[in-house]
């Protein structure tokens, strides 16, 4: 008993899981899942990475800065003496006395032995001539422009994934015109089977109705190999299993969309060449702070240390003594060896390097200029064509339906004459394929409608999804 609840337990917890793997996605879960799954805005992504990156590193440039060195070698060091002329007292009892004529005392003094150095040095930046301040806004504005560079890409995975949507609902309705054309077909074999036995209508004209029935077969395998293409599709974009895409059934609905405002100012290309004027503005002004002086504060502790030393001289010491200087002292250090300060640095002339920094900031900025000029040019162009389009569409739409209304009622007539034998199978036949087309091409009237609407809505910068 107790193993049986467990089971059923396990099974409770199961069910919903199995509920929602058989359910199929929405256009918003697709597009969700797109955004997450774009291998291009994941690049964006992560090159937007190094823009704030760089503003935390502006952001540490005045944190103070500490070093840790430290040595250990041998020490050699040789001074050569030669001294003017001078006297040496005499010493009662102890020492004569002597002059040393100049040139007299030629010698050289050598120092040798293990040596130890270490040293802990810290320095902090006051003051960045206001370099550091004018980059970090550069640096605001370049991230603010890949952010809206983004937003570009993200429109252009919502107009993919929707498209592909809408091409299942296409080939979906296709679908049902294509049963709905096969069960009339198969009406109208009935009455020509009879009329056949009649006497009414031809084996020929019997043959070419079947023909008709093979063709509308070969369609409905077309039907399937682009389901499972567009099926492959949305896989691919989207990461979602095949299993839950097959079960989506969308349907084709007309986009209403007025457009209230003209201006392409709010565009996303627009803004971001925008905020990158912006940011080479800044940049300009970062670089002409070349020559302000650079503020650092400084402070330092040091050892030095010498080992197993020995001081000689390679001659005597003292003229006529025949003496020299042999000393082998004790271990000697130094420490502490402190040292704090401010410096500065000043580049009263760097070689025109500052300049031509600026010159080039100067150059970017009037790329960036004429890139928004020609932009400009261009999105005004493209909101008016899809203005047109849009209108177009929308025109199509109410030309394919009246389409549909007069191949429909066609094809009644055709088919009553056909009953009564005053019609022959072709009649019937072009009737049926006029109907069909007709029904075609209103369900691609609307599914261009449909593309024509996202355009203009991308052309004022508008896409929402839940429009589509």
């Amino acid at each position: 008993m107790k193993t049986f609840k467990n089971n059923l337990g396990k099974l409770l917890l199961f069910f919903p899981a199995l509920i929602f793997a058989q359910q199929a996605p929405t256009l918003q879960e697709l597009i969700d899942n797109a955004l997450v799954n774009d291998g291009t805005l994941t690049q964006q992504t992560l090159e937007n990475k190094y823009t704030k990156l760089d503003d935390q590193k502006l952001k540490d440039v005045f944190l103070p800065k500490v070093d840790v060195s430290g040595k250990a070698g041998y020490l050699y060091a040789s001074a050569h003496l030669k001294s003017p002329e001078f006297g040496i007292p005499a010493i009662p009892g102890i020492f004569p006395g002597a002059v040393i004529r100049e040139g007299q005392l030629d010698n050289n003094l050598n120092i040798s032995g293990l040596s130890t150095l270490a040293k802990a040095e810290a320095s902090m930046l006051l003051y960045s001539g206001g370099k550091v301040k004018y980059l970090k806004e550069a640096n605001k504005e370049k991230n603010i422009s890949e952010n809206l560079l983004m937003q570009k890409s993200r429109d252009e995975i919502i107009t993919e994934v929707s498209k592909a949507y809408d091409q299942i609902a296409l080939v979906q309705e296709s679908k049902k015109v294509l049963d709905e054309a096969k069960k009339r077909l198969d009406i109208n074999r009935k009455t020509a089977d009879k009329a056949l036995g009649y006497g009414l209508i031809t084996p020929y004209d019997r043959k070419k109705i079947e023909l008709a029935q093979a063709t509308l077969d070969s369609k409905l395998v077309e039907y399937e190999g682009k389901k499972e293409l567009l099926i492959t599709q949305i896989e691919i974009l989207t990461g979602i299993e095949r299993e839950r895409i097959a079960l989506i059934q969308p349907q084709l609905q007309t986009i209403s969309y007025e457009v209230l405002d003209q201006n392409i100012e709010n565009r996303v290309e627009i803004q971001a060449l925008d905020h990158g004027i912006k940011a080479t503005d800044f940049k300009i002004k970062a670089e002409q702070r070349w020559w302000v002086p650079k503020v650092q504060a400084q402070t330092s502790l040091s050892y030095f240390g010498l080992f197993n030393s020995n001081i000689g001289t390679s001659k005597e010491l003292l003229p006529n003594t025949g003496k020299k200087l042999d000393l082998n002292p004790a271990n000697t250090s130094v420490f502490p060896l402190f040292q704090a300060g401010v410096g500065f640095k000043w580049d009263v002339f760097d070689g025109n390097e500052g300049k031509h920094l600026v010159e080039k900031a100067k150059i970017e900025k009037e790329i960036l200029e004429n890139k928004k000029r020609d932009a400009s040019k261009k999105l005004n162009l493209n909101l008016a064509n899809n203005q047109t389009n849009y209108t177009i569409a929308n025109a199509q739409i109410k030309l394919k339906e009246k389409s549909r209304e007069i191949a429909k009622e066609g094809l009644e007539q055709v088919e009553k004459e056909f009953r009564y034998g005053t019609k022959t199978s072709s009649a019937l036949i072009d009737a049926e394929n006029d109907l069909e087309n007709a029904e075609l091409e209103l369900q691609t009237a609307i599914f261009n409608q449909r593309r024509s609407a996202i355009e203009l809505m991308k052309s004022t910068q508008n896409l929402q999804i839940e429009k589509l």
